[in-house]
């Protein structure tokens, strides 16, 4: 079938253009039953060329405010440089402050003023939004701002005071698109033009039937279809209302964000939406501006506006320079804000509220589905007219045997009525509305499932690409490994010592002098972008990445003093660590008024910047060749024994800074510290998983070689002696057909910077492998765009990187990227196992209708009838099958590859076999039945069409048992855990039984014999043993094609069951 399929229903699993997206739209013609439901989860086209041409107009009217707060600010420049202070100055410049005070307190509400706020919102508000550094000058900077916010840049917000800033200035949300109420749903469901059609038939039937037979027996058929109709409507709604709240949960998952800000004098992490007006907020690599503000402080604080002005090239935010705007990134240094605007006052907040309304784009599995539907909705189309027209000849060519044909009464009108509702029934049935959205349902119903197990899926089509992946491209440090570092060994002047993890001075040896400690001392406690925090109670934490946590907690093991250190010594510049360098320095004036730079980073890098290393009674000496060579194999020894290895050194500097930057040579060697992060549980079971599933595993890490290789050992990762293991810039510098010649074999890359990890993944994909990637740094967004599926960090990410990423992967574990795999893997069987139910039914009641109706002029099954049909296949049996949670044998085989088909050759086996013996059993009991059965008298017809209609819906009960395994013969494995399943199918029964029993006035059946309900359910049974037969033949794969039916081939012998 998908031979036919348009290519236009061929969507990339990523990155999709906007004309792509209208084309599957325009492909699918008119031919959607319902167009609101069918695209509630298609992306908005509309809302979205609104929000480009919203952010279009934002960039031009940021870019006009740069532009003149530039010209400004050499204007004012200039000015202070040419102007000399007079005696009228004074005058004039008071006159400039009452004037300003008249302005920006003008608006100002009465609360606002009794809380000590000197500034309206609104005002406030546009200063930074327009980059006003005029009036900004006016208000003395930001000690002055911070007069009238009445807050102290030290100690930040009181707690006390949140609630009122938040009347006051507004809390940090913006405005979303209401949800939806179950009502709304409802009313969706009622705009099904088949169902429009049927209910107008209803009331038509209705009235003629009161005509021609009275009350209330002329009212049974119309009634009958409008109560079908409105039970259909309703299961619906209630259906599509539980998965726009499960989207909304999600949702709300996805905009948790925290942020570190100073309340109270307590550095703290609070959530943004938590942050008021007056907040100090501290900026680090890859942090998103949470709103909008002015530079307090700070060292080379780089900020990417592209996401609001369009502008590639970052801008350096200083003193002079010193507006801050929601939504931007910082790409490199640190920095402290006060907070001026939040939530819908910032351009940020404006620019949500439209991007909101546009939607995410559609999966390639709904996309897919669609044009599955839209094929069978044309033949069921075909069929239905077919069928129309074959009824209304037959009762024509009767009435004109009979000489009537020109006496025509409202028998014969309600006559044609009923076939014409018989005929758009069928169209009801089949054109598989259902296809897509059982997509949309398998997909919410994973991503909830993954929440629980540690994974937030942001995008849709992630949890359905991560069942194709081939290869994953992880981290170490934090994924494969604990994250909890500590130090366990060192070297300082020719010695090594183990740490222990209550070791306090004497972790270094005796003879090591006062100075050494001292100087090692200031290294650790100056060169960090972390903090030693202490709380409310007194208890010491420390604030800052993993690593620097484990070497301030060494310096504090050595008797340091935080705070004291960084007292002392005055900052005159930083340069943080960032991924590219793998190196952090800082440049000090210490105590005595000497410059003095700290550099720390990888060991090798560090190591080859050093000249001298300084001896146990503190002096410096050469650092000679075979001196070079022993810290080295140092080095060497700490990272074979999977040891972080990480050189601290110092440079004095004795003519002074006039550089723009740190001296990167000339260092003097402190120390080598061994870092340990133990490997995480489970992580060499789910790296076994990954590999008996076909999924390859690359470690990509930042470590030394041998670190990695260690690692890389103990987790299972690098086993077989042709396993390739490479550093960074090695594989950069290969050529492509080198590189393309060892992607089959690199299992370890070390000292790869996010450049090599971006080369690696994109050098993958020309291979034709799905790849998914780990990133936690705003330098990994790259390599995240270019795979398959980005993974970020939960504990480790940057904002930037979780905003990059498709799922975020929340307790940084490995074992949970596994999980992901095993769900993406669940869905699409879950899709295949639906897709067989629903072809299975839809080819036999178009068949069964369509040759009775050519064979004997009637159809056995009614509209009514056939609306409770389309319920069990459609949204019951999506529920059924299309929320299967995952098994292990999923894991133990080869991932669905990007061009498989969707509908297996095992899968038209099921469905043919299944489909024939349905239609064999149902035309010879409509063609012979009463002799089969025994039926004689006046209702033998009603009882044999309602026996054929219990007997079919029988028939889709144990197909849809069936239809929980492709391959295997078992299908009752866990059928009990799956409590929606095991619960849909006894309602199907239970109502099948209610409809048969006591609704056959209104479903045009009669109560059957306990005989006959037997016989119905036994004729139901035998698709079971007939599954077992047919899942025993043989199917012809082609070349590569996975089992993509359930996990391994049958094996030969009794145990195979």
């Amino acid at each position: 079938m998908e031979k036919f399929i348009p290519p236009e229903f061929d969507l990339n699993h990523k990155g999709s253009s906007e004309e792509a997206l209208k084309r599957w739209r325009d492909a699918v013609g008119k031919l959607v039953k319902n167009r609101r439901r069918r695209f509630r989860y298609a992306a908005d086209l509309e809302k979205r060329s609104e929000a480009k041409e919203h952010m279009r107009r934002l960039r031009e009217n940021i870019r006009v405010c740069f532009v003149a707060y530039t010209a400004a600010l050499r204007f004012i420049e200039a000015g202070q440089a040419m102007k000399l202070p007079s005696a009228d100055d004074s005058g004039s410049s008071e006159s400039i402050e009452q004037d300003l005070e008249l302005d920006l307190g003008n608006g100002l509400q009465e609360e606002a003023r009794f809380a000590g706020f000197g500034i309206d919102p609104d005002k406030l508000a546009t200063i930074v939004a327009s980059y006003d550094i005029r009036t900004l000058t006016k208000l003395k900077g930001v000690e002055g701002l911070a007069e009238r916010l009445n807050v102290s840049l030290d100690d930040g917000v009181n707690s006390g005071d949140v609630p009122t800033r938040q009347d006051v200035f507004g809390p940090n949300v913006y405005t979303e698109k209401p949800s939806k109420s179950f009502w709304l749903f409802l009313w969706d469901a009622l705009h099904d033009v088949t169902l429009i059609i049927l209910i107008v038939c209803a009331v038509v039937s209705v009235g003629v039937g009161l005509a021609t037979e009275g009350w209330p027996k002329g009212t049974y058929d119309g009634l009958g279809i409008i109560v079908s109709i409105l039970l259909v409507i309703f299961v619906t709604a209630v259906s599509d209302y539980r998965q726009s709240l499960q989207f909304k949960e999600l949702d709300k998952e996805k905009k948790k964000i925290f942020i570190q800000v100073i309340r109270d004098g307590i550095r703290q992490k609070i959530s943004i939406y938590d942050l008021v007006v007056g907040d100090m907020v501290h900026l680090s690599i890859g942090d998103q501006v949470p709103a909008d503000g002015i530079f307090v402080s700070g060292y080379n604080l780089l900020i990417d506006q592209s996401s609001l002005t369009g502008e590639s090239v970052p801008i350096n935010i200083y003193e002079k320079r010193p507006f801050l705007l929601a939504g931007t990134k910082v790409q490199d240094g640190t920095g402290k804000m006060l907070v001026t605007t939040v939530g819908m006052r910032t351009e940020w907040g404006k620019l949500m509220e439209t991007l909101s309304e546009g939607g995410e784009d559609e999966t390639p599995l709904q996309v897919k589905l669609n044009g599955v539907a839209t094929i069978i909705g044309k033949i069921g189309l075909a069929f239905a007219v077919l069928t129309f027209l074959v009824l209304t000849a037959r009762f024509l060519v009767q009435k004109g045997l009979s000489d009537e044909l020109t006496l025509w009464n409202s028998s014969d009108a309600l006559t044609l009525l009923n076939y014409f509702a018989t005929a758009v029934t069928i169209i009801v049935v089949a054109v598989p509305e259902g296809l897509p959205l059982a997509v949309t349902l398998s997909l919410a119903f994973a991503m909830k499932k993954l929440m629980s197990d540690h994974a937030l899926v942001r995008h849709l089509s992630a949890c359905e690409t991560m069942g194709s992946a081939t290869c994953i491209c992880t981290d170490k440090t934090g994924t494969l490994t604990t994250n909890h570092m500590v130090v366990s060994k060192t070297w300082i002047c020719g010695k090594i010592k183990a740490v222990g993890a209550n070791s306090g001075t004497d972790t270094l040896d005796s003879s090591i002098s006062g100075t050494v400690l001292n100087v090692l001392l200031q290294a650790i406690f100056n060169n960090t972008g972390s903090e030693v925090v202490k709380n409310k109670e007194g208890k010491v934490s420390i604030l800052g990445t993993p690593t620097e946590t484990a070497i301030l907690e060494f310096g504090l093991r050595l008797g340091g003093d935080f705070n004291e250190q960084r007292r002392v010594c005055k900052f005159l510049k930083v340069e943080p660590f960032n991924s590219e360098k793998k190196k952090m320095s800082v440049l000090v004036v210490l105590p005595d008024g000497k410059l003095r730079a700290f550099c720390k980073g990888a060991s090798e890098i560090i190591l080859k910047m050093c000249d001298k290393s300084i001896t146990a009674k503190g002096e410096t000496v050469p650092l000679t060749e075979e001196q070079g060579r022993n810290v080295l194999d140092v080095i060497n020894g700490f990272a074979n024994e999977a040891l972080r290895t990480l050189c601290l050194a110092f440079k004095d500097i004795d003519d002074g800074f006039h550089g723009n930057s740190i001296p990167d040579h000339g260092y003097t060697l402190i120390t080598v510290v061994g870092i340990k992060d133990p490997v995480r549980p489970g992580v060499k079971e789910a790296v076994k998983t990954c590999m008996e599933a076909g999924i390859t595993v690359r470690m990509v890490t930042g470590d030394n070689i041998n670190t990695a290789k260690a690692i890389a050992k103990e987790c299972g990762i690098l086993k077989e002696d042709d396993d390739l293991a490479v550093e960074g810039p090695t594989f950069r510098h290969k050529n492509a057909l080198e590189m393309e010649r060892d992607i089959p074999r690199l299992k370890v890359m070390a000292r790869a910077s996010p450049t090599d990890k971006h080369v690696l993944v994109k050098t993958c994909r020309r291979l034709l492998e799905v790849a998914a990637v780990t990133g936690d740094g705003t330098n990994d967004a790259p390599a995240m765009h270019e795979a398959d599926i980005g993974l970020a960090m939960g504990i480790a990410g940057t904002e930037v990187a979780k905003e990059s990423a498709d799922v975020i992967v929340m307790d940084d574990n490995f074992s949970t990227i596994v999980t992901v795999a095993k769900w993406g893997r669940a869905v699409y069987i879950n899709i295949q196992k639906f897709v067989q139910f629903q072809l299975t039914v839809n080819i036999v009641a178009l068949m069964i209708n369509f040759i009775s109706a050519c064979a004997s002029g009637s159809t056995p099954l009614t509209a009514v009838q056939l609306l409770w049909v389309n319920l069990i296949m459609d949204t019951l049996g999506a529920l059924a099958l299309a929320t299967e949670p995952p098994h292990d044998g999923l894991m133990k085989r080869p991932p669905v590859g990007r061009s498989e088909s969707l509908i297996t050759m095992a899968m038209w086996r099921n469905i043919i076999g299944q489909s024939i013996y349905q239609l064999c059993t149902l035309l010879t009991l409509n063609f012979a039945g009463k002799q089969i059965l025994g039926l004689s008298g006046p209702d033998a017809t009603a009882v044999l069409n309602t026996f054929i209609f219990n007997t079919f819906v029988f028939c889709q009960v144990f197909n849809e048992i069936n239809s929980r395994d492709i391959e295997k013969i078992n299908i009752f494995r866990g059928i009990f855990r799956n409590w929606v399943f095991s619960g849909i199918i006894v309602s199907t029964v239970v109502f099948q039984v209610i409809i048969v029993e006591f609704l056959g006035t209104f479903a045009s059946t009669v109560p059957l014999n306990w005989q006959l309900w037997v016989l119905s359910a036994l004729l139901g049974a035998v698709s079971m043993p007939i599954a077992i037969i047919l899942k025993c033949i043989p199917v012809k794969l082609k070349k590569n094609d996975a089992q993509h039916d359930d996990y391994d081939r049958l094996a030969p012998g009794p145990e195979h069951a």
